[in-house]
């Protein structure tokens, strides 16, 4: 089940990544429709670009204005699987720069969401790679 309505449920981890160095960007995150956006907002009370507007179907940003500010460095994450966009008549602006994204940068998951650094391009080979974000404690013990 989802969020505010039906936005995105926001796991501990995620709000905590997000969160890390988040006042060195002007938005934490770009994800499409402004439902999915509002519940990463709202979890970690900073600005979540939301692309498309409400339903991620309006031409704002365009993919050019998108890339100048990846460039700039002022989005450190895109959050995959939001909005509706172009399916519901609207523009193809998202699933234009949705596809830029995946093509570019590596898709990490965490909390179940897939999310990308914008921060950190793929390395040449290994556009479109997967990787998986988990805690794992080791416990040691020492007997004298």
């Amino acid at each position: 089940m989802g969020g505010l309505l039906n936005g995105s449920k926001v796991g501990e981890k995620i709000t905590t990544l997000l969160l890390k160095d988040a006042d060195s960007y002007t938005w934490v995150a770009a994800t499409v429709g402004a439902n999915n956006a509002s519940s990463y907002q709202l979890a970690t009370e900073k600005s979540v670009m939301p692309i498309g507007g409400f339903n991620g179907s309006d031409p704002s940003p365009t993919l050019a204005q998108f890339k100048a500010k990846v460039a700039a460095g002022k989005i450190h994450y895109f959050i995959g699987g939001g909005g509706i966009g172009q399916s519901s008549g609207g523009s193809s602006a998202s699933s234009e720069i949705s596809a830029w994204v995946k093509a570019t940068f590596t898709a990490q998951t965490v909390d179940g969401v897939t999310l990308y650094d914008l921060t950190q391009p793929a390395a040449s080979g290994t556009t479109g790679a997967t990787t998986t974000t988990s805690t794992t404690t080791t416990t040691s013990t020492t007997t004298t």
